[in-house]
């Protein structure tokens, strides 16, 4: 007889669901497969002889690095953060204002043991990050979507919908937000709704986590100020990242908020990995300190543009006339592609058939909806291949339309 596991999970293991992006791992290894998927940098941009010369830092600080580290962070990473993160946030910051983290993915799971209890609300955009969305809901989340349109999130309806929730007797916890570069759709939060929404989380006393790892991937435009900036009464956690500017291998982030929440997240944290790698912290604190931050993050950005260039290119070029909407990002990884006459999965089909693969829209809104609608990177694939697989993609559209539209 085997042993049922199963039989002692709780009722959260039981009803979790996966991300797709992990179950179709399977599908981009297949050879030939052209991968618009994962949200993935672009591996010719990692700096791996800079990174490999920092690991003289093995050598200096070996016993130190390699040893359980404080849960807050590496004290040389956290000022070099805390000095790189003034200007932006509009403010000096704190040693107890701010978290090194595994990645700022784990920021938003921090929060959500902090504040979320089951059956709680959180605010999302619509659509809204598929990681961080599926670990609020495995954690009893439950959601409030607000659309976006160009301008991002549609701040104007959200006391709407916060008024309803909080009549019915829901506890709403925090807003959750991309403001920039979003992701799944590529837009950013503008000026006027960003200081609308720290107006609005004022009013209603929530958290609001800026998620931002994007913020300095930005093609043309002006920085705009972040929510933190705006905020003068303590309601926003920053949330950064080295995943997009340097490596995701290297699983560092951080957050800056409030120290009494700091605090709390510190306190969870210490259950959940005790503290991020000592290794990872000081290898990019070395690469950060020797200038190669500033130094190579122009060039990876003038990759982007140039594959973001390519992309909008191919899609104006092989997609059919006037069967695909989108947003152009002005920085980021993505587009979001909307597709009025043609069901997102029926062409995802189509499109794996001819090795093309995209993630499909439905996974991005909470509370349901996206049929029509998908998410491409266009950091990952090389010039070629993004030619040739917005061509097939466009190839797919075109045989599930009708006959007269082709």
């Amino acid at each position: 007889m085997t042993f049922d596991v199963k039989k002692q999970f709780s009722a959260a293991a039981l009803g979790i669901r996966p991300s797709p992006i992990r179950d179709m791992f399977h599908l981009l290894r297949q050879p030939g497969m052209i991968s618009f998927a994962g949200g993935m940098p672009a591996p010719e941009v990692f700096p791996v002889e800079e990174f490999y010369a920092g690991a003289s830092v093995l050598r200096e600080q070996g016993r130190d690095v390699l040893q359980y580290g404080t849960t807050e962070g590496y004290p040389p990473l956290l000022d070099f953060l805390r000095a790189r993160m003034a200007p932006r946030l509009g403010r000096a910051v704190s040693r107890d204002e701010i978290l090194v983290t595994s990645g700022s993915s784990q920021v938003c799971d921090l929060l959500i043991r902090a504040t979320v209890d089951r059956g709680d609300y959180v605010v999302t955009e619509e659509p809204t990050f598929l990681g961080n969305s599926l670990n609020m809901y495995n954690q009893g989340a439950k959601f409030i979507t607000v659309p976006c349109d160009g301008d991002g999130m549609m701040v104007d309806l959200l006391p709407e919908k916060l008024d309803r929730a909080l009549a019915d007797g829901h506890k709403v916890r925090f807003v959750y937000t991309i403001p920039n570069f979003h992701n799944p759709s590529g837009v950013t939060l503008s000026l006027g709704r960003r200081q609308k929404l720290v107006e609005i989380a004022h009013r209603y006393g929530l958290i609001i986590m800026e998620d931002d790892p994007y913020g300095s991937v930005r093609f043309e435009g002006e920085d705009l100020p972040t929510l933190c900036s705006l905020d003068g009464e303590g309601c926003v956690l920053y949330a950064g990242s080295f995943s997009k500017i340097l490596a995701p291998g290297t699983r560092v982030g951080w957050c800056v908020g409030p120290a009494e929440l700091i605090r709390t997240l510190a306190v969870f944290k210490q259950g959940a990995d005790t503290s991020t790698s000592g290794v990872s912290q000081a290898l990019v604190y070395k690469y950060c300190a020797s200038g190669a931050l500033d130094a190579n993050l122009p060039k990876i950005v003038d990759n982007y543009r140039r594959k973001r260039d390519l992309m909008e290119a191919a899609l104006r070029k092989y997609l059919p006339p006037g069967e695909a909407e989108w947003v152009t990002p002005h920085g980021g990884f993505f587009y979001w592609i909307t597709t009025p006459r043609i069901d997102g999965r029926e062409l995802f089909e189509r499109a794996i058939a001819r090795k093309v693969a995209f993630v499909v829209g439905g996974p991005f809104f909470p509370n349901g909806g996206g049929e029509h609608s998908f998410r491409m990177c266009f950091t990952f694939a090389t010039p070629e291949q993004t030619d040739a697989g917005v061509k097939a993609l466009g190839e797919a559209m075109r045989e599930l339309l009708p006959a007269a539209s082709r």
